[in-house]
């Protein structure tokens, strides 16, 4: 009798929280959504400025890196065309005052940005940290994105938003609960085929650690767990009503993944080809005689610097020594957060381990000025991130008359390296002895060879210059404004 009175009541407590639950999902939770719509809408209305606000996602915005050219030179292109549109940048630096951010822009990207942007400051940064999360990194980081973005939100209700940064679980909040117009630029897809090939080939790579791609058990756990996330990663990308995206290779995987190819439209991505084909091309006397190969990336475990260091060291041991006295490899780039710091410093150590110190430098937070400087004066451009999404470095280097050897995936391959005899503009690598091979091999051509490649390379990078992004870039997102001006 008492375990019929104890099943009853196991039974009745089941049933009550099976209607709870129920009511929660179909009657509490969509009341809740509209009431927060409405607040937002009220403040919209509400709002001081009468203007068109578009409010720009990117919380890194003072990193200094490819990504972040793309921000400035998108705010630039509206402020020029819609002088009386209000920008607001949402950003998570909150060390970096207005001033400091601005200065830095104009520094390194050479974009002199009107003072009139608007800066709202989000606390919540860490929440998109991927070292907040050691596990299920990708599923951590898009829900911390979402309670980033409803600081936002909360903090400035734009009528425009535009995501620069590739937070695609961001898109149902702005447009759903704050009624924004909707549109993105995207880099780099959070997910893509390619990660979901390593997994199940059981190949090692910073998204893909050792111990997961040695355990036959481990790694179907995860192939099904990306499987579902790409699912849900999908359906909140297919939200953005203008989806932007940077390369053929991003724009493939995109189209994969969200299915929406009618509303996709392929940018490349600003590039200050302009002023650098204008730089005179420095004869290997006037370098005076040494080689200098420069790397321009920021300081992250994808852009795969060890893989340059393997290369240098490979370098050396096929160069004669009286070579291999005059070659000096410079690595330009940024770093984001603490993580990158201690990234360079690793850099560092790696390099006098391989014996390379005195071969070796490492610049941090150059100003535009000095990039120059480092490009003119160098012969080769270095690049060995696999599947690089675009490779704005990549293009600057050819435009300054750098031969480049880039990795042989991803937009490097797919849009910017030629690499057929006649045409050829750069070269492709993958493994360290390959780029090692590559380079020993640029070193010793006679200076014709190597200027006819230079010309080619030089003349091949107009379609990525500033002007034309801007312009495709505003001829984009003119129904946003178009239908905000009816």
């Amino acid at each position: 009798m008492n375990f019929d009175i104890l099943m009853s009541l196991v039974v009745f407590s089941l049933n009550m929280l099976i209607v709870v639950t129920a009511l929660c999902i179909f009657i509490i939770l969509p009341i809740s959504l509209i009431i927060w719509k409405q607040q937002y809408s009220k403040k919209r209305a509400e709002k001081s400025q009468k203007e068109t606000v578009v409010g720009f996602f990117h919380p890194y915005c003072n990193s200094g890196g490819g990504g972040e050219r793309v921000l400035w030179a998108a705010v630039n292109a509206i402020q020029t065309r819609y002088p009386n549109v209000h920008i607001v940048i949402y950003t998570g630096d909150l060390e970096a005052h207005p001033e400091q951010i601005l200065n830095k822009t104009k520094k390194v990207f050479n974009y002199k940005i009107e003072c009139k942007v608007e800066f709202v400051y989000l606390h919540r940064r860490s929440w998109v940290e991927a070292s907040k999360y050691p596990y299920f990194t990708l599923l951590g980081q898009s829900i911390g994105s979402i309670w980033l973005g409803i600081e936002a939100l909360n903090s400035c209700v734009p009528d425009i938003y535009i995501d620069t940064m590739g937070y695609a679980f961001t898109y149902p909040l702005f447009r759903y609960i704050g009624g924004c117009r909707v549109a993105t630029y995207t880099h780099y897809p959070t997910i893509s085929t390619d990660m979901l090939r390593h997994v199940y080939k059981r190949v090692i790579s910073h998204t893909n650690k050792r111990v997961i791609a040695r355990n036959p058990f481990l790694s179907a756990a995860k192939l099904a767990y990306y499987k579902l996330f790409g699912f849900v990663y999908g359906w909140v990308g297919s939200k953005a009503e203008i989806i932007m995206v940077n390369s053929s290779w991003t724009e493939e995987h995109i189209n994969s993944i969200w299915k929406c190819p009618l509303k996709t439209h392929k940018i490349y991505p600003p590039c200050d080809v302009k002023h650098l084909i204008s730089l005179p091309l420095l004869s290997d006397e006037e370098k005076s005689n040494t080689i200098r190969i420069v790397s321009v990336a920021q300081f992250r475990p994808e852009k795969n610097h060890p893989l340059m260091l393997r290369a240098m060291y490979e370098l050396r041991s096929i160069v004669k020594e009286e070579v291999w006295e005059k070659i000096r490899l410079i690595l330009i780039g940024s770093c984001r957060n603490f993580e990158d710091e201690k990234r360079m410093e690793d850099m560092q150590d790696l390099s006098k381990h391989f014996a390379l110190d005195e071969n070796v430098e490492f610049k941090l937070n150059v100003p535009y000025s000095e990039l120059l400087s480092e490009l003119q004066r160098a012969t080769i451009g270095l690049h060995t991130m696999w599947n690089e999404h675009f490779g704005i470095s990549i293009v600057e280097c050819m435009a300054a008359g750098l031969i480049v050897v880039a990795h042989a995936s991803g937009g490097p391959k797919a849009d910017i390296i030629e690499t057929q005899p006649g045409s050829q503009n750069g070269f492709l690598a993958t493994e360290a002895e390959e780029y090692a091979a590559i380079m020993a091999r640029i070193i010793s051509m006679n200076p014709e060879d190597r200027n006819a490649i230079r010309t080619i390379a030089r003349a091949s990078v107009n379609r990525f210059s500033n002007e034309i992004f801007e312009r495709e870039f505003l001829r984009t997102i003119e129904p946003f404004f178009r239908q905000k001006q009816e």
